[in-house]
């Protein structure tokens, strides 16, 4: 039998020269389908009789009718048949997040802040809540279009979703992954997908970091450069790295994948008293001196003069040279050295506080400083420098490169969510740019994000 093709075929040759292919509509019954003979074919009512006064029938109009019948056909789907009913979604005895906590979901769900949607799930996983039913396709929906590879959104879609998500998976192939099956234990790690053994290291890292360790030694010359890349991203992660992790992370800066060796010296960097942060740590403080003057102490930079092997060793990309100003190449070494080195060099060297530093006086190097500050905070979870970087922004100078904006609306996501309380910093200059005040509000939002997840609940 004919299908919609022929039916275009016919169409563009010619009924004058073609004749009108017999085609069976889907639905129709047998005995009634008008390709059962050429009259029929011709014309025909909802009965199927045929239309005696088309004896003489037009080819065309034939055409026509017929593709108009499979049109409707194709878009109605198939005849109804007998429906089994759906299963229903299996119980959760979490309770509910409070009614202002839903408001505030469903508000990132519709695209205000929806970079905090991660922490957002996290806190509500640890504190054993369920989101509201009516918010889980657009939560499964958002998880479907990350990628893969970054399995984190959708691991907390489907922990946070429970049972229903689950469900509503099953109705869904495009939500799949939180309905699939989930390996445990080293069933995961042999036999599990990249989200899966990511996953299972994760936990066993929360659990026994020694273990975790451990493992990834062991997997480290089978697996591929993603994959020992993927390793460190657990280690940088949480828990906080230990001495003993040192070792594992100092022989990763000789990779040869340019982002494993990036991981190592990142995570390096952020380890107490771990020998890269020392080399760091020296090269730091004789490019950065504090000196006396006679309008009081100033900030002096004497940036690297180039990148050298042992810089590269440590993670340092040597800059692309062509079309580069020497100066722009030594701006960026010594932001790069500034930020690899331990916050505590400079309290100890300088004799003083984070907010004291930041308030002695730089010059042109200001901006290179706040940025290069503000990823070392990042980086070592020092919050007593972000608060001081925070309220350096507030009340000092204002960030004005695009470098220091976006330094800042990193801190604002890192920093403790206490600093988002009323009065807990001081409020910000008048004239302040848009980009400070983006800040505060991203600190205000997750105070009582987090807030609001901490309140009553209803167990509904």
């Amino acid at each position: 039998m004919s299908t919609w093709q022929d039916l275009v075929t016919a169409s563009l040759i010619g009924t004058e020269r073609a004749p009108v292919p017999p085609v069976r509509i889907p639905g129709w019954p047998a005995t009634d389908n008008p390709a059962a003979d050429d009259h029929s074919a011709a014309k025909f009512t909802q009965g199927g009789a045929v239309d005696q006064r088309a004896v003489l029938f037009d080819p065309a109009e034939t055409l026509l009718d017929q593709a108009a019948l499979l049109t409707a056909a194709r878009r109605a789907g198939r005849p109804a048949g007998h429906a089994e009913p759906l299963p229903t979604a299996g119980p959760d005895p979490r309770p509910l997040v409070s009614t202002a906590a839903g408001d505030r979901l469903a508000w990132m769900l519709r695209g205000e802040h929806p970079e905090l949607l991660t922490e957002w799930l996290t806190a509500a996983v640890e504190r054993g809540l369920r989101v509201p039913a009516q918010l889980l396709p657009g939560l499964l929906d958002r998880a479907r279009r990350v990628s893969p590879a970054d399995p984190e959104l959708r691991r907390l879609v489907a922990a946070a979703g429970g049972p229903r998500a689950r469900w509503l998976a099953g109705l869904n192939a495009e939500w799949t992954f939180a309905a699939a099956d989930i390996a445990v234990g080293e069933e995961a790690w042999r036999l599990g997908d990249a989200g899966q053994r990511r996953a299972y290291l994760t936990a066993l890292r929360a659990a026994d970091p020694d273990v975790a360790r451990d493992l990834i030694t062991a997997s480290w010359e089978a697996a591929g450069a993603a994959e020992r890349a993927m390793f460190l991203s657990v280690l940088a992660a949480g828990p906080a790295l230990r001495p003993e992790d040192e070792p594992l992370l100092e022989a990763a800066l000789g990779d040869r994948a340019d982002e494993v060796r990036s991981w190592a010296a990142y995570l390096l960097a952020s380890l107490p008293g771990s020998a890269l942060g020392r080399r760091m740590a020296g090269r730091a403080l004789s490019g950065l001196r504090l000196e006396a003057g006679p309008r009081g102490p100033r900030l002096i930079a004497s940036p690297p003069a180039e990148c050298d092997a042992s810089m590269r060793r440590d993670g340092i990309a040597p800059g692309p040279g062509a079309g580069r100003s020497q100066l722009a190449d030594r701006t960026r070494l010594m932001l790069e050295v500034v930020a690899r080195t331990p916050l505590r060099a400079w309290t100890d060297a300088f004799a003083l506080g984070p907010a004291a530093i930041l308030a002695v006086p730089s010059g042109d190097w200001a901006p290179v400083l706040f940025v290069g500050w503000s990823r070392a905070a990042i980086a070592q979870r020092n919050q007593d420098w972000v608060a001081a970087l925070i309220n350096a922004a507030l009340t000092g100078r204002p960030p004005a490169m695009p470098a220091e904006n976006s330094a800042l609306r990193q801190l604002a996501r890192q920093a403790d969510p206490a600093l988002g309380a009323p009065d807990a910093l001081a409020g910000p200059e008048p004239g302040v740019p848009p980009a400070v005040r983006a800040a505060i509000r991203v600190l205000r939002f997750r105070y009582e994000m987090l807030k609001e997840l901490d309140g009553d609940y209803s167990r509904g």
